[in-house]
């Protein structure tokens, strides 16, 4: 992309849609944060962009979406069909056998395409690719005719043994094009040409249920901005954290079924890297969820398979995200054994927090960081509301938390926030302890509109380094969709033995694969700075069946190439090797990216006239294990080398931080924030050994007197 352009990234989430501008030419940066409408998101995607800047002066639009997400989470996808070789109609409800409850039988499933729309043909493609039984054009005509006459809004054609010859597929296809009345007709030999026939059949049918709602949204939301004079390039971020263009969103729905978190961890790794902090956890708190991801040497890990929900698996290249139901706007009971629960419900934009005024009753993590202080009551982010109600978020607290478990009010919210921080540091613990990760050394990256407020809890109780606060923490997935680069990818299954493979045949396939995944990066219209080609091959020993990705470094390589790269990779994985057992290559799995221009983070560091006096505020009283006054800063008027030490709250309008008490921040070159333990070399805060201590939160702080609620 040329200079001189206006970017602007957009990210919708469950409450908040986040925007991102930046001016290429002068590298000005402005965020902004909106509500999001649930049903109607599109009007608020448009509105908020307007507030940043005229649609005729944007010249990019990179969009994170969460509509294919909560539409398979919800279950208010299309309906859809799906026609299937004989005897197969039923691979969608098998699944792998698992159930919802590992140790009983309690919970059900109910696939996204239900058994009445699932309709059997004659047909049978071979595992080594050859046709037994060609299909019947009259018999795929009728039977498509009968879906539609149920309702199909979609259609998806999977064929048992089709990544190996997709000819009935297609031949399928053609057949019933002329009669079906859409666009949204799919064989899974284009969706997913790879071996296993749930995890095809799944990903084929999320993409059908998807198609005319992710592309109905679309549609609606590229008319909205061209009607408005928008005349620039509009992508999608993708899952695997590049972005696609509308088009093949629309075509591709579940390709986007992780797009917004995703681009907040692209973000992260590249802050991370650029900050000189290379390994971290990712922890994305919103007002639904809290997504967490590790980065390791500034490299997202992928994973090639992910599961949405119980049952709906997709099977396509997806950043490695784990998402649980803790947010700031995660609702606070009492269960009928008297435990306190906090999350997964959330009362997202509307009615919202109690403090929000909008009809909301039931306490949330929000309400409890307005009732302890750490959310100013007067200048809450977004710039929506006037001011929260904290003596009504007070009251919710104590009727349905405080009074139920006998506690104070204060006792009551810093309750809730305990909870919460034991749910997303288990989280945490997940991606790092139970996958062979030292946390101690890890920087964890907060961001969202809470996350900073949390990060010196889960430094905490998780045993990180540190944490680094990005400089618009709550934006930062806004941020990652106007940095990612462009990706498409495909996978092809060989299913050979390592010692039948035929070299040539591999550089054929990787040629032809790279030749075919170019073409939509030369249509797209964008001027990369370069382009980076990426293979892996699937294998494994004889008799498993999991998988190790194996990375091809460049050039050609012969059969004991292969078998050096496999070795590395699975003695990394777990360890040994298996000497004297056959080896198996399953996969070839290729990408092409178009690498898009990266923002230099020093254009939106602090200028050099920044002051520690022009940025502090009055102070106000926090709880922490007790009140204590805290001074409190504009966090975007910080100078580079400030150092805050807690307890201290950082204000900007995206985001507010917390450095409690034992804790200090300093403010890099970039603007982040680092958030360390503080103290004396000797003793851990808050007790110090001496009066000359250089950290002054060592010193205990009186007790102050409560409010009166």
């Amino acid at each position: 992309m040329s200079g001189g352009r206006l970017v602007v990234g957009v990210d919708v989430g469950g409450t908040y849609t986040d925007l991102f501008l930046f001016d290429e030419a002068t590298g000005r940066a402005r965020v902004g944060k909106v509500p999001s409408t649930r049903g109607q998101e599109a009007a608020g995607f448009a509105d908020g962009i307007i507030g940043l800047a005229p649609l005729p002066d944007i010249s990019a639009i990179v969009h994170g979406t969460t509509v294919g997400t909560n539409a398979l989470l919800e279950r208010k996808g299309a309906r859809a069909g799906l026609i299937t070789t004989q005897g197969f109609r039923d691979v969608l409800e098998m699944r792998r056998r698992d159930r919802r409850q590992t140790w009983g039988l309690t919970g059900n499933f109910v696939p996204v395409i239900e058994r009445d729309m699932r309709a059997e043909v004659a047909e049978r493609t071979l595992a080594d690719g050859s046709i037994l039984t060609r299909i019947d054009p009259a018999e795929l005509r009728a039977t498509a005719q009968r879906l539609l006459a149920a309702g199909a809004e979609a259609l998806c054609i999977v064929f048992l043994n089709s990544y190996a010859n997709p000819e009935n597929e297609r031949a399928a296809r053609a057949a019933i094009r002329d009669i079906w009345p859409n666009q949204h007709l799919a064989i899974s030999s284009d969706i997913l040409p790879e071996i296993r026939e749930f995890e095809r059949t799944s990903t084929t049918a999320l993409n059908a249920v998807l198609q005319p709602v992710v592309g109905g949204y679309l549609d609606t939301l590229d008319g909205s901005l061209r009607g408005g004079g928008f005349g620039g390039e509009f992508l999608i971020v993708q899952s695997n954290g590049g972005v696609m263009s509308v088009e093949a969103a629309a075509r591709l729905p579940v390709r986007t079924a992780l797009s917004g978190p995703a681009a907040g961890v692209i973000a992260a790794a590249h802050i991370a890297v650029e900050a000189g902090f290379p390994d971290v956890i990712t922890g994305d708190i919103g007002g639904t969820s809290f997504d967490v991801s590790l980065v390791a040497g500034g490299t997202p890990a992928l994973a090639a398979q992910s599961t949405l929900d119980f049952g709906l698996v997709v099977r396509t290249p997806m950043i490695e995200i784990t998402t649980i139901g803790a947010g700031g706007g995660s609702i606070a009971r009492v269960d009928a054994a008297g435990i306190l629960q906090v999350g997964p419900e959330s009362a997202g934009s509307t009615p919202g927090p109690v403090c929000y005024g909008q009809g909301g009753q039931r306490p949330t993590v929000t309400d409890a960081n307005v009732v302890l202080g750490r959310i100013n009551a007067e200048r809450p982010i977004g710039g929506k509301l006037a001011r929260l109600d904290a003596e009504a978020a007070a009251t919710a607290i104590a009727r349905a938390v405080a009074d139920p478990l006998g506690l104070g009010v204060m006792q009551a919210a810093e309750a809730i926030l305990r909870v919460a921080n034991a749910r997303m540091a288990g989280a945490l613990r997940l991606v790092s302890i139970e996958r062979g990760h030292d946390p101690k050394k890890f920087t964890l990256m907060p961001f969202g509109g809470g996350g900073a407020l949390h990060a010196g809890a889960l430094i905490r109780d998780v045993g990180l380094a540190r944490a680094l606060v990005p400089r618009f923490p709550g934006v930062t997935s806004a941020l990652g969709c106007v940095i990612a680069d462009m990706r498409h990818d495909r996978v092809r299954t060989l299913n050979r033995m390592l010692a039948e493979l035929d070299p040539a045949a591999l550089h054929a396939a990787m040629d032809e694969a790279e030749r075919t995944l170019s073409e939509p990066l030369d249509r797209a219209g964008i001027a990369f700075t370069g382009r980076r080609v990426e293979h892996a091959l699937d294998m494994n020993y004889a008799g498993q069946t999991h998988t190790v990705a194996v990375p091809l470094p460049p050039g050609r390589l012969d059969r004991a190439g292969v078998q050096a790269a496999f070795e590395a990779a699975y003695a990394g994985a777990y360890g040994r090797l298996l000497p004297g057992v056959a080896v198996r290559v399953l996969n070839l799995r290729s990408a092409v990216i178009g690498l898009r221009p990266k923002i230099d983070l020093l254009s939106m560091a602090p200028p050099p006239s920044a002051s520690l006096s022009a940025a502090a505020r009055p102070s106000r009283r926090v709880w922490v294990d007790g009140w204590h006054e805290a001074r409190v800063f504009d966090r975007l008027a910080l100078p580079v080398g400030a150092v805050i030490e807690g307890p201290a709250v950082l204000e900007q309008p995206d985001s507010t931080i917390l450095i409690e008490p034992g804790l200090a921040g300093r403010v890099d070159r970039f603007g982040n924030l680092i958030l360390e333990r503080a103290g004396c070399p000797t003793c851990p805060p808050p007790r110090c050994c001496s009066a000359t201590c250089r950290t002054t939160s060592c010193t205990p702080t009186a007790p102050m007197a409560a409010p009166a609620w």
